[in-house]
Parts: structure tokens; C-alpha cells; sequence
């Protein structure tokens, strides 16, 4: 593939190569840009050849980019950074914070955090609106497919920007509706678990339960610790919570107090290019302080 003249890229090229390095396919790409498939790949066609060379590997999968699509993408996320300063500061009311933010969490940590964290946050900037994305997964984030991550961990990622909010702290649940009140030995082998196991192997309530009770089996192995809580609600056996999640409920009664073992750290993450953004700083300093660990 040789180019028959210097080809000048311009910013809808960046822009149509950064959403193909970010989805990987022509119909998320397009759905990105507001155009069909077909017309991302003519786009694409026509980039190549004026540049000469090609920029992606095409396979089953999808398109998988080359180190120039790679280039060329960092210089459309810089852009996309520019373009989005100049409207913030274009606002013809300063005050006002508005556009869209993309925020990664976990659905326990959505449900029982954000969720009551963003609503304090629409009468002050009613014109700001919000993608939020519930998942384990964290590489939504590192290739800025979000703005914003609010995660469990001990170790949160060095090239990401982050914020400690506090500990999550973690204790043995039962229903206050025929549930047990108490807790021990007899109890945990005794009382149906509730446990996300397949879906969470490694997370602290399943370590701390292994453990300790190596013989326990859960009764429900679930995929997430927001319908551990559910299912534990109902009276349908006992698992552990983070307390942020029990407090307040009427159906739920601690059988233990909070475990050390289990503890974990609640973080804010960004990008380094976002945090800058009005939209995105003004999301996660509200976030920072009005998140309730309890």
C-alpha cells in the first residue's frame, strides 16, 4: 500500500481511529460516531491509502490495531481532551458544569454509593448526565472508555489518578425475619451461605470464609454481593456484606462485627488527561466527599 501524495490527517480521522482502537469492531465504532459500519470502514479505507500503510489487523475477533493506529489514537484522545476544555470554558454560564460522565464501579458499589452520592449532585449541575457501567473489569477505564472508576482494591493501578475514600468493612449478615442472632462455630456450619464464589473467587468474603470454615459449602452461589444482600434479605440463608450496604436496611441483622480480614480500601480513579476536564473533576471531588462508608 503506497500513498500517492502526502495525505493531511485530519481531526475526524483521529477521531474515527480512536473509537476503532477502542471498540475493535466497525458497529461499536459506529455507533460511537453516530454512523453505520459501512461507513467506518470506507473511512478507514480511505485513511489507509492516503497514509499507505495499514493501521489494523482484520480477524475473526475484529480489527486489532498496529503501532501507528496506536499512535495515531493517543493524538485523538489528546484532542478529544482539547476539544472538550474549550467547551467547558465556552459555557456561557460558568457556573454551570454540563456534558456527560462515564462512570465504572462494581452494581454493590453503584447501588449503595454513587447512586445516593449523584443525587446530591442534580440540583446543583442538573446539566450534567452520566453512563454508568456496573463491572468487575477495570481496562474499561485504562482505554478511556470511562472517565471515572470507583473500586475495591488495596492496590490501585499506578498510572491511573486516584483518591483513598475510606475502608470498606465487611461482617457476617442474616435476616432479621427468622434469621439467626447470633453467630459461631454451630451457625456457619449449620445456616445456608450465600456466596458469589464462581463469580468473585478471590474476594475477601470468599477468602475469609474458606478459611475459616473450609467445610461450609454456600447454598446460593450468586454473581454479585448486591444480590448476596438480597438473598440474605429474604431469609434465604447468611453471607458477609460491607456494612456501607446493610446500613439502613430493615431486613438485615450483623451476627458479627466487622472483620479485619476482610477489609478492603475504597478508591476513586481517573486518567491522567481526564481529571482536568470540568465535568469529570467536579463528578469525582463530589463523589470524594459525599460517598457514606458509614
Amino acid at each position: 500500500m503506497t500513498a500517492q501524495t502526502q495525505y493531511k490527517l485530519s481531526a475526524p480521522d483521529l477521531e474515527v481511529v480512536l473509537a476503532l482502537v477502542r471498540t475493535q469492531t466497525l458497529a461499536e465504532a459506529g455507533e460511537r460516531l453516530a454512523v453505520d459500519a459501512s461507513t467506518v470502514f470506507r473511512s478507514l479505507q480511505r485513511i489507509e491509502k492516503g497514509l499507505g500503510q495499514r493501521l489494523f489487523e482484520r480477524s475473526r475477533t475484529g480489527y486489532q490495531p498496529l503501532e501507528l493506529a496506536q499512535i495515531l489514537a493517543t493524538h485523538g484522545e489528546q484532542l478529544e481532551v482539547q476539544l472538550e476544555s474549550a467547551r467547558s470554558a465556552a459555557q456561557a454560564e460558568p457556573e454551570q458544569v454540563s456534558g456527560s460522565v462515564r462512570i465504572t464501579t462494581t452494581d454493590t458499589i453503584l447501588h449503595g454509593l454513587v447512586a445516593p452520592a449523584l443525587k446530591l449532585l442534580q440540583s446543583s449541575h442538573p446539566l450534567l448526565s452520566y453512563d454508568l457501567h456496573a463491572g468487575n473489569e477495570l481496562a474499561s477505564l485504562t482505554r478511556r472508555d470511562a472517565d471515572i472508576a470507583v473500586r475495591a482494591t488495596r492496590r490501585p493501578p499506578q498510572h491511573l489518578v486516584g483518591k483513598h475514600v475510606g475502608p470498606i468493612r465487611m461482617a457476617v449478615f442474616g435476616s432479621k425475619k427468622g434469621g439467626p442472632k447470633s453467630f459461631d462455630a454451630g451457625v456457619a456450619s449449620k445456616t445456608g451461605w450465600v456466596a458469589p464464589d464462581d463469580a468473585l473467587p478471590d474476594h475477601p468474603s470468599v477468602t475469609w470464609r474458606k478459611k475459616h470454615f473450609p467445610k461450609v459449602l454456600p447454598r446460593y452461589r450468586v454473581n454479585s454481593i448486591l444480590t448476596v444482600a438480597e438473598l440474605v434479605g429474604q431469609g434465604m440463608g447468611i453471607g458477609l456484606l460491607p456494612v456501607f450496604l446493610a446500613q439502613g436496611r430493615g431486613d438485615l441483622r450483623a451476627l458479627t462485627d466487622t472483620l479485619d480480614e476482610c477489609q478492603t480500601e475504597l478508591w476513586l480513579l481517573t486518567h491522567t488527561e481526564s481529571r482536568h476536564l470540568r465535568r469529570v473533576s467536579t463528578v469525582f471531588t463530589h463523589l470524594a466527599r459525599h460517598m457514606a462508608l458509614g
